[in-house]
């Protein structure tokens, strides 16, 4: 079976690979952009008619943190939307029957109910930081249930929690919360600093889940497919606050550091853990990587990568 992957150079993407070539009857086909341009609908349309994978995972995606959502939410909205639109009509187009969309716990409500479930998107307000990329995704999520609904396709959403682990984006600019935790304190030991800024009161609570367990569910989950429901959460089941992630990084990186809370810098929802019991209970998923030892294992990968390191 051939699996073709979009957004193989990404911390996600890359792990998809590895996963699902670990896997006797499957072969992992990674597409990043160096090898396509997704925004164009011609060269993804010929791609997938050439290499006519049984299953297309979309995990490429225009993703930045809090700071990036805020200053560009059109660039944010118009880049996701336009991708994921290509992707999922280039597939129709090919005949696609399997395509697994990857969606983002951003899709779900502002300071809605603990823990989310599935039918909670669309049932309240959108945390406004990251509105433009949540709405590109809702709306991708929605393109997927259509053409399952439309054409007898199976077209599916996961929806992972916050993800970290080897490969992550520590890009100062651009990082999610854990990878620029683990950077600034890395980056502190380095320096002999004493205090770090952190955004907001340091109480906002993350759920953060291993990527290495999703990718290796994933690479097995794309066999079966049609079994899967339209959206799925797949979280670890346990939330952090963002003071608790510093202090899982400084134990991880063997450095005590000050806190100093900026309480003018925003600091998105207060929380979004999500349910993920249906995936546990109906479909094999089952993380097993705490937070200490994920931190640890991106820790060592950090260490060891001359690219993440320039990128400080």
């Amino acid at each position: 079976m051939k699996v073709l992957v979009t957004g193989s150079a990404g911390m996600l993407g890359s792990n998809l690979i590895s996963s699902i070539n670990a896997l006797e009857d499957l072969r992992g086909i990674g597409v990043g952009r160096r090898e396509l341009d997704l925004a164009n609908p011609e060269e993804l349309y010929d791609l997938l008619a050439t290499v006519e994978p049984d299953v297309v995972i979309h995990a490429a995606a225009k993703v930045g943190g809090i700071q990036a959502n805020i200053a560009t939410p059109y660039d944010f909205l118009v880049s996701n939307l336009l991708l994921d639109t290509n992707v999922v009509q280039a597939s129709i187009r090919a005949g696609i029957k399997n395509l697994l969309y990857v969606g983002s716990s951003c899709m779900y409500p502002k300071n809605y109910r603990q823990p989310l479930v599935e039918s909670d998107i669309l049932a309240a307000p959108l945390e406004p930081t990251n509105e433009g990329y949540a709405i590109a995704k809702i709306a991708a999520s929605k393109l997927c249930e259509y053409a399952s609904l439309s054409y007898g396709l199976s077209y599916r959403v996961i929806i992972p929690s916050n993800l970290y682990g080897p490969n992550d984006n520590f890009n100062p600019g651009s990082s999610h919360l854990l990878a620029s935790v683990i950077r600034k304190v890395h980056n502190a030991k380095i320096n002999g600093d004493r205090e770090i800024e952190v955004w907001g009161a340091g109480t906002a609570r993350r759920e953060y889940t291993f990527v290495r367990d999703l990718s290796s569910w994933a690479a097995k989950a794309v066999s079966g497919m049609a079994q899967l429901p339209a959206a799925l959460n797949l979280g670890i089941g346990v939330d952090h606050s963002v003071d608790e992630l510093y202090l899982a990084a400084m134990e991880a990186i063997d450095y005590k550091v000050k806190l100093v809370h900026n309480l003018q810098m925003p600091e998105g929802m207060k929380a979004k853990l999500m349910d993920s019991s249906l995936a546990r209970e109906k479909h094999g998923w089952d993380p097993q990587t705490d937070l200490r030892t994920g931190i640890e294992q991106t820790y060592k990968w950090f260490l060891e990568s001359k690219d993440a390191n320039a990128r400080l």
